[in-house]
């Protein structure tokens, strides 16, 4: 029922665009335009309290004046009027929702009450809702733009799933520029119902979708997540930007979609321990994303550089290490073989500098020798132009011994550097599945982000030792703190509660003691022994730090 209700939303027949326009620049005039202009096949009804016609399209007061059954309801009114428009849709049976107003829990108290207004509606009826605060959802290939964006990315098999709404269109802008195809677009907004669990869900069995990558600031259902992601990782790469690394930029994010970001090493793990990828920026989403498609997964880390110049073979390894991967060690064999083919003032170790004269013969046996060579996970092939070399000939050579030799248990990757020498052979390779990049750290990271997907893969697999019965931790005490918490209308334990928590689950925790005076605390540092540490322990201040609350090294009752 779930799926079939998230089909509503993705797979419309009719939709009702509530708070549609005619005025132009207004939310509700960008989202009739894109239903009337870009060629969606389903039946549109414009709602709007004061008009009877909207760009050519009959309009109608309310949603419940619709003569037909509506699939999906767009909803663009002023917060305040949302959670009536949302109960009308309920009533006569609408099961799919956008609400592309804000308003809501970023504002404050005022706006997480109708929040909560509309999380009951939605119980009551039944209701699958997106956003709010979004800016809707994509699918190219039904020509359904339900967003106020003036742009639509051509067909394709990625769906991209972002918490952000600006860096969302951005997104999209770009990817227009770049060519870049989407299976689905959705700007999840505020996620007061479907969140990434639930389109990890959908888009898991889409046949549409190859790839999901997802901008993540915090995840609201952590147990719906794993589980979604651990089920479909193995069959489509998951690749995620996390948000709010760091202190600064987690309360960034609280302030901007209401998200309170946990500590990142928590959701370091969770990725890990769930099959996804994680990279550090919006580009490395999609070069990841083509070249998992393209290439197998590398065996291990060890890595090949082949290059016709010193600088960007020493600026690779430095990329290679700086992210934890290795220079594959060439085995006696191919040193031996290398010696007898190269000029005598070869670099001699990897990286391999076959030199500024080299040209598409040197390069393809020196490919094809480290593409035989066991110690070799992957190989990639940096190219600057030199006054003799032939970028085309190198390209069409090296694309000539992957298909008479094959080595599919290998990863390649190409980086041909410079613009007009390098554009052909850029479009060689790609037109024949060889990933290439600008700049050769472009090219390492996404080779090790292919190592780490693998790795992840391997996690999945591995299940945990069973513990004994009489390891579980003792439940009273466990719900004692869990009773007091709620009792006091807590979500946060304290940081005294909660490693009391884990001590009882056998986590090594520091020793931690509550003082309610000052006497104690002297007391208590006494009996820990100095240097101590002295924090504030308040339900309302849980960064510390931040409040100046934390007192590091003391070393004296005084």
């Amino acid at each position: 029922m779930v799926t079939l209700h998230l089909a509503k939303i993705f797979n419309p027949k009719s939709v009702a665009i509530i708070g549609a326009s005619d005025e132009e620049g207004t939310v509700g005039y960008a989202l009739t335009k894109n239903f009337t202009e870009l060629g969606f096949e389903g039946k549109v009804y414009p709602v709007n309290i004061r008009k009877t016609e909207i760009l050519g399209l009959k309009a109608y007061q309310t949603v419940e004046q619709i003569p037909e059954p509506i699939d999906l309801a767009v909803i663009a009114t002023p917060a305040k009027t949302v959670p009536d428009v949302v109960e009308q849709c309920g009533k006569i049976g609408i099961k799919g929702i956008i609400i592309i107003s804000a308003g809501f829990k970023e504002t404050g108290p005022e706006g997480k009450a109708l929040e909560e207004k509309i999380t009951e509606i939605k119980k009551q009826y039944g209701l699958r809702i997106i956003g709010p605060n979004c800016l809707g959802i994509i699918r190219p290939s039904l020509r359904l733009n339900a967003t106020f964006m003036n742009k639509t990315p051509k067909s394709g098999n990625i769906a991209f799933i972002s918490q952000s709404g600006a860096l969302g269109s951005a997104i999209l802008d770009w990817a227009v520029h770049e060519n870049i195809g989407f299976s689905n677009f959705v700007s999840v907004g505020s996620m007061i119902d479907v969140d990434f669990g639930d389109l990890i869900d959908y888009f898991g069995t889409d046949p549409k979708t190859r790839s999901i990558l997802m901008y993540i600031e915090g995840i609201t259902d952590a147990r719906k997540f794993m589980s979604a992601a651990r089920h479909f990782a193995r069959t489509k790469p998951i690749i995620v930007v996390k948000a709010g690394k760091f202190s600064e930029s987690a309360k960034a994010a609280a302030s901007h979609t209401g998200s309170l970001t946990g500590e990142d090493m928590i959701y370091d793990a969770a990725f890990k321990r769930a099959g996804i990828v994680r990279v550090d920026e919006i580009a490395d989403l999609f070069n990841s994303a083509e070249v998992l498609g393209m290439q197998p997964l590398p065996r291990g880390p060890n890595l090949a550089i082949i290059t016709n110049a010193g600088g960007p073979g020493v600026m690779a390894t430095d990329a290679l290490i700086a992210k934890g991967g290795k220079l594959a060690k060439l085995s006696q064999k191919t040193m031996q073989y290398l010696n007898s083919i190269l000029p005598h003032y070869w670099s001699r170790d990897n990286p391999i500098d076959i030199l500024g004269d080299a040209k598409a013969d040197r390069f393809k046996t020196v490919v094809e020798a480290c593409l035989n060579d066991e110690n070799v996970d992957g190989v990639l092939i940096i190219y600057t132009p030199q006054a003799v070399a032939e970028p085309v000939e190198i390209a069409k050579s090296i694309v000539d011994l992957l298909k008479t030799r094959g080595y599919q248990n290998k990863t390649i990757l190409t980086s041909f550097m410079g613009h007009e020498a390098a554009e052909e052979a850029n479009r060689i390779f790609s037109q024949n599945s060889i990933p290439t990049y600008q700049a050769p750290e472009q090219a390492i990271k996404t080779y090790l982000y292919m190592y780490q997907y693998k790795r992840n893969l391997e996690l999945i697999y591995e299940t945990p030792e069973e513990l004994p019965v009489d390891a579980a931790p003792p439940k009273h005490p466990i719900m004692a703190i869990m009773r007091n918490t709620t009792a006091k209308n807590r979500e946060l334990l304290t940081e005294a509660e909660a490693k009391n928590l884990l001590e009882y689950y056998n986590f090594p925790v520091t020793k931690t003691l509550v003082a309610q005076t000052a006497e104690e605390a002297v007391a208590y540092a006494s009996q820990i022994g100095y240097p101590v540490v002295l924090k504030i322990l308040s339900p309302q201040i849980i960064h510390k730090t931040d409040a100046g609350g934390v007192i590091l090294d003391l070393n004296s009752e005084a």
